[in-house]
């Protein structure tokens, strides 16, 4: 499988410039990616979601970026380029 056919999820805020980049910069690159605005959520989802964040990125900061098996925490084009094999 190439990197660019491994899953991408991103956990997201609405307002938050590093995660606007982070979405920005995958659809240059035209790579499919799922996103969950974190503060979009309904109060009552927003636990669950943070709990799952949480396992990934323990300090739970955004953007947290699932690229396959790699974490990849706030927006870094570097690592993303090269966990996307670009």
């Amino acid at each position: 499988m190439s990197p660019t056919d491994q899953k991408i999820k991103i956990y997201t805020l609405s307002t938050c410039m590093h995660c606007k980049r982070t979405k920005a910069y995958l659809q240059e690159c035209q790579v499919p990616f799922d996103f969950v605005d974190v503060d979009l959520l309904p109060v009552e989802d927003r636990e669950s979601i943070m709990e799952e964040v949480g396992r990934y990125n323990p300090g739970l900061t955004f953007p947290t970026i699932l690229i396959g098996d790699q974490v990849i925490v706030g927006f870094n084009e570097e690592k993303l380029r090269k966990a996307l094999g670009r």
